[in-house]
């Protein structure tokens, strides 16, 4: 059992994509090359370390990336170079650096990618070569190429656009929510155990981290197309499944909320109310419509080819229930709010 510990805080469970340790191998040899040329005398390291870091999933990402690691890079080749100059070429003067680094990354409130880039930056200054002012210098250089270069490979080849996950995410979110309202149908139709009814409850609640993933994956396809050639291609798409998953959120709420009402309230005289069976009727039309909309939002059915909408008019109620009014009132105000997400109130 260690074993697996250890191997899971190693591995992860899944690998990045091909195509970024693709990008991430000509950025770092192209760094290199670059550097070398440009800056000849020293081994180009800290253009390559710099590749190696900014090449990320996204140009926005890499962006960010270059920014952290250039902030880190300058302050901790000055701190390395002031400490050299006050106190010489001690092989201590390498921890003074660091811990010098360390606190003036806290007291600037750097993130903490930059303020580990300062502490490294220093170190490896002071460990690879004389913390002079023209040395510092051209490391800064030599870094400010290394990132360079991963933000243009990154951004010229093929950057990727993480809209199939977000589909996929809101497609799964959707067709829970309609299967959750058809069961909520079939529940009000006929009796009913008190175990199914718990079970329906527990599925309701698996909704919410079902929403919570999706709005995860629709951000990161939308970070994905900050500063993406591809936007104009990918982004109309993108923007559709953030506004189909922001009509479907106010639904993962209703249907967690109505679930919650019928199983606190059942009763098996409930289903002789004729109400309760016209609310078991909209439920399911509404599973049935909200299909359609998904469907047609994500592209995975053409408009054309897709079922008519089967959702008629809100239920008319022609006298209340005096056993049950609180519960099918609840109901109908639920319902109510449902159709209007699905057709649009009227």
């Amino acid at each position: 059992m260690r074993r697996l510990a250890l191997a899971r805080s190693v591995r992860s469970s899944t690998r990045i994509p091909l195509l970024q340790a693709v990008k991430t191998s000509i950025a770092t040899v192209l760094a290199w090359v670059i550097a070398g040329v440009a800056l000849p005398g020293e081994l180009p390291v800290f253009a390559a370390v710099a590749a190696l870091i900014v090449v990320q999933p996204s140009v926005n990402q890499s962006l960010t990336k270059a920014l952290e690691r250039s902030v880190g890079v300058v302050a901790g080749v000055a701190i390395a170079t002031g400490v050299s100059l006050a106190f010489g070429a001690a092989g201590w003067i390498v921890i003074v650096a660091i811990v010098v680094a360390i606190f003036a990354s806290w007291a600037l409130r750097l993130s903490p990618t930059s303020a580990n880039q300062v502490a490294i930056s220093a170190m490896l200054v002071l460990a690879l070569g004389a913390a002079t002012p023209e040395y510092a210098a051209l490391r800064i250089v030599e870094t400010l190429i290394g990132a360079a270069t991963a933000v243009v490979v990154n951004a010229l080849v093929v950057p990727p656009v993480a809209i199939a996950p977000a589909r996929s995410s809101v497609q799964l979110l959707g067709t829970a929510i309609a299967d959750h309202l058809e069961q909520l149908g079939a529940a009000l139709r006929g009796p009913i155990e008190r175990s199914r009814l718990e079970t329906l409850m527990i599925e309701a609640r698996l909704l919410r981290p079902m929403r919570e993933s999706a709005f995860a994956a629709v951000t990161d396809a939308e970070e994905s197309l900050a500063l993406n050639p591809r936007r104009g291609a990918v982004g109309p798409a993108v923007e559709e499944t953030s506004a189909l998953l922001a009509r479907l959120t106010p639904l993962v709420h209703r249907v967690v909320g109505m679930t919650r009402s019928i199983r606190d309230g059942y009763e098996p005289d409930l289903l002789d109310d004729p109400v309760v069976g016209e609310i078991a009727s909209q439920l399911e039309r509404a599973g049935h419509d909200l299909r359609i909309i998904v469907d047609t939002g994500l592209g995975t059915v053409p408009e054309t080819a897709a079922e008519p909408p089967l959702l008629t008019a809100p239920v008319a109620v022609p006298r209340a229930n005096p056993d049950h009014w609180i519960l099918i009132g609840s109901l109908l105000e639920d319902l109510r709010r449902v159709r209007e997400e699905i057709v649009g109130s009227d």
